[in-house]
Formats: structure tokens, sequence, C-alpha cells
């Protein structure tokens, strides 16, 4: 497992004006909270923070913390607010992790093998993932970076499904802890021929009606007469 290691600077100015600020000087407004100890209201480098979520494991990994040169704290990270049009990161939340107690996170799914298979290698079959992600709950000892799903033998009507999925010892997906397995158990992945959608994508606007029809070859008819 990557290994990040943060280091953030307290603050003390909150509200609206002082975010703006603190993004104007290339800083991102932090929030640290979780466990027995009160919300931290911290700032990292812009640039930095940047550099991090460029890389996926960053958002699925333990995150060594520091603030102002302290006790490093075990962290998670939680949210991640983005300027909606431009490469600005407006603001983070982490959260403390305790190791004996479980942890909710979003976890990617990496499929491998889609080209190589059956399905992949043909023009008439599309593969359709339908997932990228899937929530887990477990130990922070037991965190993976992603869940890997194999799709090498994937062939034209083939299905996957969320209780397909091979997931690591002592991870639990949060969908079947609901009480009905099966209520929850989406598709992650299918295969459909091309055919079959091209058919379903033709709407009946596109198909001239019966009555238009009689109409025109009416209309045909008198012309002809005259």
């Amino acid at each position: 497992m990557a290994i990040f290691e943060v280091e953030a600077q307290l603050r003390e100015d909150v509200g609206k004006g002082a975010s703006r600020r603190l993004r104007h000087a290339g800083l991102v407004p932090v929030v640290l909270y979780g466990g027995a100890r009160a919300a931290a209201n911290l700032t990292l480098d812009h640039n930095n923070v940047l550099r991090l979520i460029d890389d996926e494991a960053f958002f699925s990994s333990i995150i060594e913390f520091t603030a102002d040169g302290g006790k490093k704290q075990k962290v998670v990270i939680k949210d991640v607010q983005r300027h909606p049009a431009k490469p600005v990161v407006m603001h983070m939340d982490f959260m403390r992790v305790n190791e004996n107690r479980e942890i909710t996170m979003l976890m990617p799914l990496h499929f491998l093998g889609g080209e190589e298979s059956p399905a992949g290698k043909s023009s008439l079959v599309m593969i359709d993932y339908q997932m990228n992600e899937v929530e887990i709950s477990c130990l922070p000892k037991d965190l993976p970076e992603f869940i890997a799903v194999d799709v090498a033998e994937f062939d034209s009507g083939d299905n996957l499904h969320l209780s397909d999925l091979i997931v690591p010892e002592g991870v639990t997906l949060t969908a079947f802890t609901h009480g009905d397995n099966d209520a929850y158990d989406g598709v992650v992945v299918s295969t459909s021929a091309i055919s079959q959608i091209e058919e379903e994508e033709v709407s009946e606007d596109e198909v001239p009606a019966a009555d238009a029809v009689e109409s025109s070859e009416q209309s045909t008819e008198e012309d002809s007469a005259e």
C-alpha cells in the first residue's frame, strides 16, 4: 500500500471570507475531525494537494497527517470540493481513524483483461462498466487500494454482480449490510450485442406510422388520377 505523508498548518480564521483569502494565498482550507479529539481547522499547500490528488491511491489509503510539526495522526480523506470550472481545490475534509474501529470508504474498481476478453475483441459486443467504485467497510489495517475485477473471460451475454466481486479478507461490501442482499446486488459489468443496442435506439418516431403511410399512398393515387 502506498504511504502518503501530509504536513498541514493550523489556522484560526474561519468562515467564507477567511477561506477566500487562504485560497488567494495558494492554500487549501482543511477540516480534520473524528475520534475523541475536537475538530481542527488547518491549511494545506495547494500545489502539494494537486500532486496528491493526482494519485488515485490517495483516496483509498491511510494517510500520515501532521499539523504544525506535531505528532503524526492516521487519517483518511472524506471529501474534496473542487472549483466547477478551474483546476482548483476549494476545501478538504479528513477523518481520524482508530486502528480498532472499522471505517467506511469508497473503493475504486480496477477492471482487468477487458480488451483481451472475447467480448472486448469482438466488434459486435459492447462491455458496459456500470460501476467504477463500491462502498466497503473494514479495519484500517485491511484497507485495500482498489478491488480488482477480472473480466478476461467475458463474452456476449455475460454479467457480473456485486455478489460476484472477490474482496480481500476483512473487507465487507456495505451494500450487503442492509438485510435483503438480493435487493442491493447491482450489476457491475454487463455485455450487449451491438445489433441489439442499435435496435433499442431506434425510437417509434423514426418508424412511419401506418396511417401516415396510408395517407401518403392515397395522395400518390390522387395525383396519378389527375
